[in-house]
C-alpha cells in the first residue's frame, strides 16, 4: 500500500527524511544491515509495520531499505524480513563452508550460544544449578522426575543459550525455509506449545546440554533474538534408546517430516550403535570387527528387519556425505527443489538401488580390508567413483545453480535461451531417464567381466574390483551418452520432455529411437558397441 505522507513531501522534505532514518540506522539497510551509500545505491523508503496490520503513515514507522532488498524481502512486515534475511545469511554460510543448510548448532554459534557447560550437583531428588558464567549466581532447583516407561530421569528448566548446544548425531536434520512459518507464528506471540528436549549426564558435575529434539522450535525463538529457552533435560539417559525413539518418529512412527537422507543418516547411527553393544556384550576388544553383517543380525534376532535397513542406512550415508562426493553439490536433499537437478529420491531410486548389494554379509566386516578387497568398501568406493565421473562429465562447470530447473522446458518454449551443457544436465537427470541410462553402465560392466571370463554374481557388482580400462569404458560411454542430440533439441520441449514420463517410455526411446508412439526422437536405438567407441 503506498504512502500518502511520503506522497506528500516536498524534494527537500523527502531528502530530510532519508537523512534522518538513515542516521538512525547507522546508515545501514533495516532488512539486510549492510551499509547504504546514497551514492551507490538504489533505496527505498517502506513503512516497517504494513499499514494494513495498523502500522502508522509516519516517520516513526518509517525504515531505508536497499532497494533490491525491499523489491526482494521475504515477508511485508520489516521487522520479519530482517530476521528472515539474517537466517538466509547464515544459509548461505553453512552451505559455503559445510555443503549444507544450518541446523540449531549453527544458529546457537551465530548468537554467541553454545559457549559454557553447565555446573551442577544433585541432592536425592532435586538438581541444583547457576548460571555463573554469564553473571548470574543465583542457585536455581529443579524437582527430578522419572518417566513411568522409560525410568529416564529428568528435569524441567529455563537456560540461557549460553548453555545449550545441538546434538548432531540423535538429530542431523538440517534446518530449511519452514522455519520462516515459526518465525512468523511466535512474531505474533502466539506461544510455543511443545518444548525442547535435551540430556547431561551428571558423572562430572558439569556438562553440555545437548538439545536433540524441537530444534526447529528452538532456532525461530533464537532468530527472533530470544535469549532463554524452556528445556525437558533427560538425566544420564541410554543415548541408543533416544536415538532409536528418535529415528521411528520419522519413519515408522512418522511424527516428525524426515526426509529420506535422514532417515539414512539415523539407520547409520544405529548401525554404529548395535556395532559397538555387540562388540561389548561379546566382551569382544574395540578393535575387533572379525564378525559379519550376518553375525549382527542373527544377534539382534528381536529386530533383524531393523538391523538389515539400518546396515543399508550405513552404506548410503556414507556415499551420500562423503567429504569426496562431488555429486551431492547438485542433490536437493529436501525433496526435488527449483536449484538443483537431482532430488535424493532419485539418487536412491537409480544409484543404490541398482549398485547396493541389498542383502547381509557372511564375510568379516574387517575382511581383506587392508589388502583394498573388502566387499562392502569396494562397493561403497567405487559407487563414489562412479558419482564422482558424472558429477565431473554432466555437472561440475555446466549445470548453473542460478538457472536452476524450474519449469525449463516452458521457459524454452516461451524463448528463453538456456545454455546447452545446462539443458542436457537437466534432462539427464530426469528420474525416468537417469534409471534407464544407469542400467546401461551395469550392463558395461557386467560385459567386462564376461569377456574377461570371470564368472560374478550381478547382484555384487560393485564389490568386484574395477580395473582401470573398465573405468575408461564407462567415461567413455558417458561422454558419448552426454552427445546425443536429444538432449539440446529444443523442439522436444513440448513433446518428449513437456511432462514425466514413466521408466517404460525412456527405455522404448532407448531401445528403438522412437517413443512408444512411434515419434523419431533418435537417429537409432543405443547401441552399447558403438557407444564405447572414442
Amino acid at each position: 500500500m503506498g504512502s500518502l505522507y511520503l506522497s506528500r513531501l516536498s524534494s527537500e522534505e523527502r531528502n530530510d527524511l532519508i537523512k534522518t532514518l538513515l542516521k538512525n540506522q547507522n546508515y545501514k539497510c533495516f532488512i539486510c544491515e549492510e551499509p547504504i551509500d546514497l551514492n551507490i545505491h538504489s533505496i527505498d523508503i517502506d513503512h516497517v509495520i504494513p499499514l494494513k496490520l495498523g502500522g502508522k503513515d509516519d516517520p516513526s514507522n518509517f525504515a531505508i531499505t536497499h532497494y533490491s532488498c525491499n523489491r526482494s524481502k521475504q515477508d511485508a512486515d520489516l521487522r520479519i524480513a530482517r530476521i528472515l534475511n539474517k537466517f538466509n545469511k547464515i544459509t548461505e554460510k553453512t552451505l559455503e563452508t559445510k555443503g549444507q543448510a544450518p541446523n540449531l548448532g549453527d544458529i546457537l554459534k551465530e548468537y554467541n550460544g553454545a559457549n559454557y557447560r553447565l555446573k551442577f550437583k544433585i541432592e536425592g531428588e532435586v538438581i541444583k544449578y547457576s548460571f555463573s558464567e554469564i553473571g548470574d549466581n543465583k542457585i536455581y532447583e529443579a524437582r527430578i522426575y522419572e518417566d513411568n516407561l522409560s525410568g529416564f530421569k529428568y528435569f524441567f528448566g529455563v537456560f540461557p543459550i549460553e548453555y545449550l548446544y545441538h546434538d548432531e548425531r540423535i538429530n542431523p536434520r538440517s534446518i530449511g525455509k519452514n522455519i520462516f512459518k515459526l518465525i512468523k507464528e511466535f512474531f505474533l506471540k502466539r506461544p510455543q506449545l511443545h518444548i525442547s528436549l535435551g540430556y547431561i549426564f551428571s558423572q562430572s558435575g558439569s556438562s553440555e546440554i545437548k538439545i536433540f529434539d524441537g530444534q526447529h522450535k528452538a532456532a525461530a525463538q533464537i532468530l527472533l533474538n530470544v535469549r532463554e529457552l524452556p528445556v525437558r533435560i533427560f538425566l544420564n539417559p541410554n543415548l541408543d534408546i533416544l536415538l532409536t525413539a528418535n529415528t521411528n518418529a520419522g519413519t515408522t512412527l512418522r511424527q516428525i517430516a524426515f526426509d529420506k537422507s535422514v532417515q539414512r543418516h539415523l539407520g547409520s547411527q544405529l548401525y554404529i550403535e548395535r556395532v559397538e553393544r555387540y562388540k561389548k556384550e561379546r566382551g569382544l576388544p574395540e578393535d575387533d570387527y572379525n564378525f559379519s553383517e550376518a553375525d549382527l543380525v542373527k544377534y539382534f534376532k528381536g529386530e533383524s528387519k531393523e538391523m538389515k535397513k539400518y546396515i543399508l542406512d550405513s552404506i548410503r550415508d556414507w556415499i551420500t556425505h562423503n567429504p569426496e562426493n562431488k555429486l551431492k553439490e547438485f542433490i536437493d536433499f529436501g525433496g526435488r527443489g527449483k536449484e538443483k537437478p537431482l532430488s535424493y529420491s532419485t539418487i536412491e531410486k537409480t544409484f543404490y538401488s541398482f549398485f547396493i548389494y541389498r542383502d547381509t554379509l557372511h564375510t568379516p566386516i574387517n575382511y581383506r580390508l587392508e589388502e583394498g578387497e573388502n566387499p562392502r568398501e569396494l562397493e561403497k568406493q567405487q559407487i563414489l567413483k562412479l558419482m564422482n565421473i558424472i558429477a565431473e562429465e554432466i555437472y561440475i562447470g555446466k549445470f548453473d545453480p542460478d538457472i536452476g530447473t524450474y519449469r525449463i522446458e516452458h521457459r524454452i518454449q516461451k524463448g528463453e535461451n538456456i545454455p546447452e551443457d545446462h539443458l542436457i544436465a537437466y534432462r539427464m537427470s530426469k528420474e525416468e531417464i537417469i534409471y534407464n541410462w544407469l542400467k546401461y553402465i551395469a550392463q558395461i560392466i557386467k560385459n567386462y567381466f564376461i569377456m574377461q571370463g570371470k564368472p560374478i554374481d550381478e547382484n555384487k557388482l560393485f564389490q568386484y574390483n574395477f580395473p582401470e580400462p573398465l573405468w575408461d569404458k564407462i567415461k567413455i560411454f558417458i561422454k558419448n551418452l552426454k552427445n546425443l542430440p536429444i538432449w539440446v533439441n529444443k523442439e522436444l520441449s513440448n513433446t518428449v520432455f513437456g511432462g514425466k514420463q514413466n521408466y517404460e517410455y525412456w527405455q522404448t526411446i532407448f531401445e528403438t529411437g522412437k517413443t512408444p508412439q512411434g515419434f523419431q526422437v533418435l537417429p537409432k536405438p543405443i547401441n552399447l558397441m558403438e557407444m564405447l567407441q572414442e
